[in-house]
């Protein structure tokens, strides 16, 4: 008896092929066309959360049905006798897995959702005995060896991490415009590999090993990357309890270190012992003890660590090691690392403020997000949705509409298609903040971004083009570019780190970098 009729095998493979590919390539649109043929509906190249209506490809149901259906017969015919060889079976177990998928996939979503409403999700969870059944029933029938291992636990677990990573993939990172489906592309890549078959057969078990570095400018997403990659783990099931070990939602920790004296970016990630220094008044666990194995520690603008902490650091990443500030124990960091910056470390490590060694321990993998220009540049009605988002954000769903339309029509009048939105996405929520407030929104004089360096600030101040805080952001930005950290500006201007930050213009900062 043959396995498969006139057909069916071109379906399966597109259907095992589901199971495995980037949700976000283009791959998974022939792979969709394929499996369903005529049946097939077009849904646009980029697959991404539009604006105006939820997510969902109009072919996800159809293909659900189709895989039930083979998978039946496919399994009828093997418990039959029918004659299969060992790719032919791992076809069939990859159909069985992009089923469960589909079964299951709601009871997933249920739990992320139980997650972002701070229920915990580490409780029974009664789908599971159901899945188990189908995992028997389907996959281990008598007479028949899968070529891979089958565990009904790693398989359920793999399912939830797939739906975590589409929501917090899908859902937070914004965009129609091939820059925004590239970026997508890449965090799947950095969660699962380029290689899902090598990932669920074990590397799913070392990925934690290896940190992932987000470059890109100031206002293009790193911290959203950052989460659905953190947020996105796998997390293992355990059959004997019906539970995940961990709650996904609660191993994610943020540090931004640009915010912190070097003491106290020691003592929030090593943690510190009583008396270590001036105000360790106890003991304090840092978050590489805090993290758990399956966690994620993001740090937030890496490029400001000063070297010696830079040190520390790479000794985390090569020996998974560390001391308590004032300690001479040794612990043991088993998370992931996942580190930001908006500077260009080349030029940081040319400069001799960022370590060649600690750069490449960092850059295993590397994710650059893109910029507003650059998806504006390719896909200029990206605008309006963009807007749309935010002002949903900012004035509440039932005034979205309409202020996002006043945004845009203010935005083409008085901008025009040639705006650089040096600012990013922080800049475009500004301008649909200011024109909800005033009706009106003006970017930073263009004479104050053109004149740059000292002699350029002196120039706008004699000509009377600048505001007051036009001018302390202008003199804050150069004092920074010259001193070379946050730390160093406060000390020489008097100010606090953080008011120092926050005046910071990344536009200038950007050109006066450029002119040295």
């Amino acid at each position: 008896m043959k396995l498969f009729e006139a057909g069916e095998q071109a379906v399966l493979e597109a259907l095992a092929g589901l199971s495995d590919c980037n949700q976000f390539l283009p791959e998974r649109i022939a792979l969709e066309r394929k499996a369903l043929g005529d049946a097939y509906q077009g849904s646009g190249a980029v697959w991404h959360a539009e604006a105006e209506s939820g997510p969902s490809s109009p072919n996800l149901e159809p293909l659900a049905r189709l895989a039930e259906e083979l998978a039946e017969r496919l399994r009828e015919r093997l418990a039959a006798g029918a004659s299969a060889g060992s790719d032919a079976l791992l076809l069939y177990e990859g159909l069985i897995r992009y089923l469960l998928y589909s079964r299951y996939e709601s009871d997933f979503f249920d739990l992320i959702r139980d997650g972002e409403a701070g229920r915990p999700a580490t409780g029974k969870v009664d789908a599971y005995r159901k899945h188990a059944r189908d995992v028997e029933h389907f996959l281990h029938i008598p007479g028949i060896r899968i070529p891979v291992e089958v565990d009904a636990a790693h398989l359920f677990a793999w399912g939830y991490q797939i739906r975590r990573a589409f929501h917090h993939t899908f859902r937070r990172i914004y965009g129609g415009s091939m820059p925004a489906a590239r970026l997508r592309t890449a965090v799947w890549q950095s969660i699962f590999t380029h290689d899902a078959q090598r990932y669920g057969r074990g590397l799913y078990q070392r990925l934690g090993d290896v940190p992932t570095l987000i470059v890109g400018e100031s206002g293009t997403g790193k911290e959203l990357v950052a989460r659905a990659i953190g947020l996105s783990r796998y997390v293992p099931f355990e059959a004997e309890r019906q539970c995940f070990a961990a709650d996904p939602s609660r191993l994610f920790f943020p540090v931004n270190v640009s915010a912190l004296s070097p003491t106290l970016v020691e003592s929030e990630l090593f943690g510190h012992r009583r008396g270590a220094f001036t105000g360790a008044a106890e003991d304090r666990t840092g978050w590489f003890e805090t993290c758990t194995d399956l966690g994620t520690v993001f740090l937030d603008e890496i490029g400001e660590l000063p070297p010696e902490i830079q040190v520390k650091l790479l000794r985390v990443l090569q020996s998974r090691s560390f001391q308590r500030v004032g300690e001479v124990a040794e612990r043991r960091f088993g998370g992931k690392i996942v580190a930001a910056t908006n500077r260009n470390l080349a030029d940081e490590m040319e400069a001799g403020r960022f370590r060649h060694d600690f750069y490449y321990r960092l850059s295993g993998d590397v994710v650059h997000t893109p910029t507003l220009r650059e998806q504006l540049a390719e896909s200029p009605g990206e605008l309006r949705g963009l807007v749309l988002i935010i002002a949903r954000r900012v004035a509440g769903p039932d005034e979205a509409e309409r202020l996002s339309a006043e945004v845009v029509d203010w935005v083409e009048a008085h901008l025009g298609h040639e705006h650089g939105w040096k600012g990013n996405v922080r800049e475009l929520e500004q301008c649909v903040r200011n024109v909800m407030i005033r009706g009106e929104y003006h970017p930073i004089q263009a004479a104050t971004r053109s004149r740059s360096g000292a002699g350029g600030l002196v120039e706008a101040i004699e000509a009377g083009d600048l505001s007051a805080d036009d001018l302390l952001r202008h003199y804050c930005t150069l004092v920074y570019a010259r001193a070379g950290s946050y730390e160093e500006a406060a000390r020489r201007l008097g100010l606090d780190r953080r008011t120092v930050k926050a005046k910071i213009d990344e536009g200038l900062l950007e050109q006066l970098r450029s002119d040295d």
